[in-house]
């Protein structure tokens, strides 16, 4: 493409080549230079002339002719220079000189009437050093900055690449290139360009090698402007967010870090934050860290508001990177609510986000001896915004929201299990995290009894009472009859819940042996409780609690056996289950169950089910409800 050049020979317009996007471009002065030469760290004319002037740019002096130079650079031929015999050894020192010496030296060769190569990686540099150098049309009609304004315009505003070069080769001439327009005119021909045809997230992912990639090599903030750029001409929100989460993958290497891989450290020592680092938050690294906390603020900045922008995967790796180099509490915030809009999405090693915050000197800011491996409270405040979220939308189809609370459920109770194990986490939080989702959510509780179950086997130190106001976040009557069998022999558990999970199992068994063993053991636990608090113990309270005591270790006794009854019990109908299981079995032929059926219905455990008394069944219904009650205020 060639230059239209302000008036001058038609040798002059002959003398213009293209090759590759480069423009030669000549001058009409005579040159006086014969040829150029460096050393080291200075630059000189040769010429029968002798140079009258030495400038100095960055590291290198430059040793030239006054005249070439302020003929055609009017902030030369005002400046005032130092002595001719400065000890300095140069007349000017050029500071913030944009593009540096290697600009500098293009502009001496143009200024002394030698052909300069404009191409997209010089142009930008060119541009903003002859606006500083003031090389107007005043001063010589097709002076450099009409050269290298009308080649940014018709050559490289054309072009996607060489937009995408100028805007990167822009980041190193702050504040030029800004006041100038260049980043401005760059960012808009690439959105431009970038949604003229607003392809559909499939054609652009398939696109996205050139595409994406030409965007990730930008800085952050003219990423941002040509995102933003992109929102306000209505691109899809699907292709926007895949190419911030594109850019995130290559800008923030946090993004790719396995977090759920801390699940199979152990919870002691300090090793847990060196695990959670990685290596790859070196300390001391004030300036690293700084980056990627503006760049992860930024990327949250520009999402689009749509739900289907971007994966819940994304935004939880998204917050976990905010939490860790100390993002704004608002952003943080924001990431937890747009988390808590698609949390159903999530899986539970997303969940599992580390209690870890680094400060500007790249050193945690917490210990782990002070703190729950995992951000507990971050998890509980995205739950409740997912409550908040389905509240607001309630009006919408109904179906669709229990199916989302049912996900949430399992995700949660999942999630608990994975946690439990942490010795720092407290009972307190535990409770409430359990119980943030409302009662009719849960409509099977096996997984809120493997969540306890495995705090009880992390904190064996728990007292009677933090255990048994743990497991009243449970409902046994929602338990499987899997898990209340496990239940039901499980030492870990209070009385009460063992009884109530037998009670599941053999309600008959259960009305008497273990209910008279529960009264007891509270009539027992009552007495001597008020005793302590008294402070007194005559001899008859003496034998009274004896009395109590040995009445207790004979039910336990019972108990146990009824434990030994139950696990003979399980063990065959493990086997029927398995003998259902057998392809021959598969049209009901119950020819190999009468041994083990016949076991479990002569068990004492069922002999009220099976004798068909229809009376006694409405009695024993009566008096399971009784005893739940019982159970429960007890």
């Amino acid at each position: 493409m060639a230059l239209q050049h302000s008036p001058g020979s038609d040798s002059d317009e002959a003398n213009h080549r293209v090759h590759n996007q480069s423009i030669v471009v000549p001058a009409n002065l005579i040159s006086i230079a014969d040829s150029f030469e460096k050393k080291e760290h200075s630059w000189f004319v040769t010429s029968e002339i002798p140079t009258d002037i030495a400038i100095q740019v960055q590291e290198i002096t430059f040793h030239v002719h006054k005249y070439p130079l302020v003929s055609r650079c009017g902030y030369l031929a005002q400046v005032e220079l130092w002595p001719l015999n400065s000890n300095l050894g140069y007349d000017l020192k050029l500071e913030n000189f944009p593009g540096g010496s290697e600009t500098f030296e293009i502009i001496l060769k143009f200024c002394y009437g030698l052909p300069i190569g404009l191409n997209p990686s010089n142009v930008a540099a060119l541009r903003c050093a002859s606006e500083f150098l003031e090389m107007t049309e005043a001063l010589e009609d097709g002076n450099l900055i009409s050269k290298t304004e009308a080649f940014l315009t018709f050559v490289v505003l054309s072009s996607w690449r060489d937009s995408v070069t100028v805007l990167k080769s822009c980041e190193t001439l702050f504040p030029w290139a800004e006041n100038l327009q260049i980043v401005r005119r760059c960012c808009d021909s690439i959105a431009w360009k970038a949604s003229r045809e607003n392809p559909t997230i499939g054609e652009m992912i398939n696109e996205e090698s050139w595409w994406f990639e030409d965007m990730a090599t930008l800085r952050i903030d003219h990423f941002m402007r040509i995102i933003t750029a992109l929102r306000a001409k209505g691109m899809n929100p699907e292709i926007i967010g895949s190419c911030i989460m594109y850019y995130a993958g290559i800008w923030l290497p946090g993004m790719e870090v396995e977090w759920e891989g801390l699940r199979r450290y152990s919870y002691s020592k300090n090793e847990l934050q060196l695990k959670i680092l990685s290596g790859r938050r070196q300390e001391g690294n004030v300036g690293h860290n700084k980056e990627q906390r503006m760049i992860v603020e930024s990327l949250v900045s520009i999402l689009p508001p749509q739900k289907e922008a971007v994966s819940c995967k994304f935004l939880l790796r998204m917050l976990k990177m905010a939490l860790v180099y100390s993002a704004s509490p608002a952003l943080i915030s924001e990431l937890e609510k747009r988390v808590g809009m698609v949390l159903e999405n999530a899986n539970v090693n997303e969940l599992l986000i580390p209690s870890c915050t680094i400060g500007d000197q790249g050193k945690p800011l917490n210990s782990p001896d002070q703190c729950t491996m995992h951000n507990i409270d971050v998890v509980q405040r995205i739950v409740e915004y997912f409550l908040m979220h389905e509240q607001q939308h309630q009006h919408q189809q109904q179906q669709q929201q229990k199916s989302g609370k049912l996900t949430i459920s399992k995700l949660l109770d999942s999630y608990l299990a994975e946690i439990a194990g942490d010795p720092n986490l407290s009972i307190i939080k535990f409770q409430a995290l359990a119980e943030a989702l409302p009662e009719n959510v849960r409509t099977c509780h096996d997984g809120v009894y493997r969540a306890i179950d495995t705090y009880l086997k992390s904190h064996p130190s728990l007292s009677e009472h933090e255990r048994r106001r743990l497991c009243k976040i449970m409902d046994c009557e929602k338990l499987s009859f899997d898990a209340c069998m496990h239940a039901a022999q499980n030492d870990r558990l209070p009385l009460r819940t063992v009884m109530q999970a037998l009670l599941e199992i053999c309600p008959i068994y259960a009305e008497g042996t273990l209910c008279v063993l529960l009264l007891e053991q509270v009539k027992m636990r009552s007495a001597m409780q008020g005793k302590e608090q008294a402070g007194c113990a005559d001899n008859s309270d003496q034998e009274e609690s004896r009395s109590h005591a040995k009445e207790i270790k004979i039910l336990k006794e019972e108990l146990e056996k009824v434990k030994a009854e139950l696990q003979e019990l399980q063990m065959a109908y493990t086997e029927l289950q398995r003998e259902h299981e057998k392809p021959n079995n598969k049209q009901r032929n119950f020819s190999g169950w009468p041994f083990n059926w016949r076991k479990i219905k002569n068990s004492g455990f069922f002999h009220g089910k099976v004798d068909g008394d229809e009376t006694r069944d409405r009695l024993q219904t009566c008096n399971r409800v009784s005893l739940r009650r019982r159970l429960s205020l007890s």
